[in-house]
């Protein structure tokens, strides 16, 4: 059996024309030694299969003519989006596309494109743009607050950029661009503020810091209505996991009491098996408390967005 070229690589995904070409048998490509990830691309099978290997593998037929882009975009780079079976690519010349099972080639004639770990992906506007013809509204929101927080674009440049998008879902891009938040700590706080807009409630505060006379951070509200001192906090955890957490959280909570505030805890089931328990528990609660933009009946527009699991 010939012996690979030392500069052949098997950790990264590879073609069956660069296996031959370095001097791998056919017959070995089929053995427990190597993975197959899609048709005619290979990896050797001790590599752990992550999104970032699958986005990488779905370029290889290309050749260096296409980016990864949309869903496969997104995983690459760590952003939160639902499950998508299929791998996204994209090329800028029409004579590139190639149809392959589980590769989605796209095609476009403007490409903004960076390189990250010697892969070529969506710069993140343009992934934000192309995942509005994939995503719902709520899980783009969910991609926009993601993009804030870790500093991948301010909100100004996202904005700049939908309005001159004109692909597909640039309408839905503008609309849930409009809609994200600096700061946003999860991708289940922004679906709770969503829920809370779409439902017609005045938008809450997000990350509202409570200091003392001095400026010292004594608190710090996901969501919250200063003027009426309700805070809403969401509580992923299905147990408690640390003691000394738990004491903290209930010293904050009489804390936030002392101080005359009201606070709502909700948790996974309240967004996706309760919602409209959720919106009426905070509805009622801003009524109480007189809260400004406070409607006298709830909109069910949250409710295609929301539906009950």
């Amino acid at each position: 059996m010939a012996t690979p070229q030392p500069c052949f690589d098997a950790s990264r995904p590879f073609s069956r024309a660069d296996a031959v070409a370095s001097g791998i048998p056919l017959r070995v490509l089929r053995t427990r030694t190597y993975r197959r990830l899609f048709t005619g691309v290979y990896v050797n099978s001790t590599v752990a299969l992550t999104p970032a290997l699958r986005a990488e593998a779905a370029l290889v037929p290309f050749r260096g003519r296409a980016f990864a882009s949309h869903v496969s975009a997104a995983r690459f780079c760590g952003v939160p989006i639902p499950t998508v079976r299929d791998e996204h690519v994209s090329v800028v010349r029409r004579s590139d596309r190639r149809s392959r099972d589980g590769i989605i080639c796209h095609y476009t004639p403007h490409a903004l494109v960076r390189t990250v770990r010697g892969v070529r992906v969506s710069d993140y506007p343009q992934m934000f743009c192309e995942l509005a013809s994939l995503l719902p509204l709520v899980d783009l929101v969910v991609v926009a607050d993601h993009l804030l927080r870790h500093r991948r674009i301010t909100k100004s440049a996202l904005l700049k950029f939908c309005a001159t998008w004109t692909g597909a879902g640039a309408r839905l891009a503008r609309v849930a661009a409009s809609y994200a938040r600096i700061g946003v700590d999860s991708p289940m706080e922004t679906r709770l503020r969503m829920l809370l807009l779409l439902a017609g409630l005045p938008e809450p505060v997000v990350n509202h810091e409570i200091r003392d006379d001095v400026g010292n951070l004594i608190r710090r509200y996901d969501l919250s209505y200063p003027s009426a001192r309700l805070a809403i906090e969401y509580d992923g955890r299905l147990h408690i996991d640390r003691v000394e957490r738990w004491e903290s959280d209930l010293d904050r909570r009489e804390a936030s009491d002392d101080d005359g505030w009201r606070m709502l805890v909700v948790t996974s089931r309240g967004v996706y098996a309760n919602p409209e328990q959720t919106v009426e528990r905070v509805w009622r609660l801003l009524q109480s408390r007189r809260v400004p933009g406070t409607p006298t009946r709830l909109s069910g527009a949250w409710r295609p967005h929301f539906p009950v699991r």
